[in-house]
């Protein structure tokens, strides 16, 4: 479990964490959502000790990560996969860590297994593809075997089979009871993998909740509607609670408020012909980017860069 109490993270004038507090708790897989520069990967370092607090408290398992006599058995942790000497080998690498703590050397053989790097455990890390070191590391967050696992962006350079292998293995890790705590901007992703989520912007936590609850307060679900008598329903349809959009002219409707057995009865009272009826969830990508349109703290520009005006030839005359 990770418990983290009104925790504060200043750098001069810039405050990057803003009063924080929410409990990550064990037997699930719990997103940690949040735009570029709003306090995710500041909180996760606070969280084992590499950054300070300036105010608050973070415990790891009912303890300071620096408290616990083996931490690497307490929290797996994975923060920076190139974070290794590129002249080690995969398995020297795991093994240097297991012996600082005890860890038996088949345990080591263990965790190459677990992550595919069985056939290059003996070649030199700093030839490892992304994908690969990112392999490393998540071998070296399992090698104490820990209780609670805390990953920062854990997809990133994996190809299709290694990202459903991650999904599995942090799913896997919840369902044995571990405390999973998983930052990404993949949203596709979290929306497989977790089912709680801790979203914050400019520092501040701005959800606590479940991904379903999360969708729903967004917005929830809409009902797309096919009709060649759009502009009749769309009067039928209107009432408290309701919206109807849909172009003028078009024989589709989006309608919000409506459940698709409800629309298709008022349909059928009034003799009205339906081509389509169907349901459509707003996506945890829609709802996370209307929470955070006020947190994103940099913006690109939608509109291509104009090309230069061609220069004018000079004369040679």
């Amino acid at each position: 479990m990770i418990e983290i109490h009104q925790l504060v993270k200043r750098y001069g004038e810039k405050t990057a964490v803003d009063g924080l507090d929410f409990t990550v708790r064990p037997g699930t897989v719990t997103g940690f959502l949040g735009p570029n520069g709003a306090g995710k990967s500041t909180t996760m370092r606070m969280v084992v000790g590499l950054d300070a607090p300036s105010s608050g408290s973070v415990q790891v398992n009912g303890r300071r990560y620096d408290r616990h006599p083996a931490p690497l058995q307490e929290v797996g942790v994975l923060l920076e996969a190139k974070s290794i000497h590129p002249g080690r080998s995969a398995f020297n690498h795991l093994n240097a860590l297991a012996l600082t703590h005890g860890i038996p050397r088949r345990r080591v053989e263990e965790v190459i297994e677990l992550t595919g790097l069985t056939q290059v455990a003996r070649k030199r890390a700093g030839a490892f593809s992304l994908g690969m070191g990112q392999r490393l590391g998540i071998a070296a967050a399992l090698l104490g075997d820990p209780q609670t696992v805390m990953l920062d962006e854990p997809v990133n350079g994996l190809d299709p089979e290694g990202v459903q292998w991650i999904r599995n293995l942090l799913t896997g890790l919840a369902a044995q009871g571990r405390t999973v705590f998983v930052s990404s901007h993949l949203m596709s992703e979290m929306a497989q993998t977790a089912t709680n989520l801790i979203v914050v912007g400019r520092g501040k936590l701005l959800a606590d909740t479940t991904v379903a609850r999360f969708i729903q307060d967004a917005g929830g679900q809409s009902v797309k509607v096919l009709t060649p008598q759009a502009s009749r329903f769309r009067d039928l349809l209107a009432g408290p609670g309701v919206e109807v959009t849909g172009a003028p002219g078009s024989e589709e409707l989006t309608v919000s408020g409506l459940t698709a057995r409800q629309i298709g009865t008022l349909a059928f009272e009034h003799g009205l012909p339906l081509y389509e009826l169907t349901t459509q969830a707003v996506s945890l990508e829609e709802a996370f980017m209307a929470m955070t349109e006020d947190s994103v703290e940099y913006h690109g520009s939608t509109t291509p860069p104009s090309s230069p005006a061609p220069a004018l030839a000079r004369s040679t005359a």
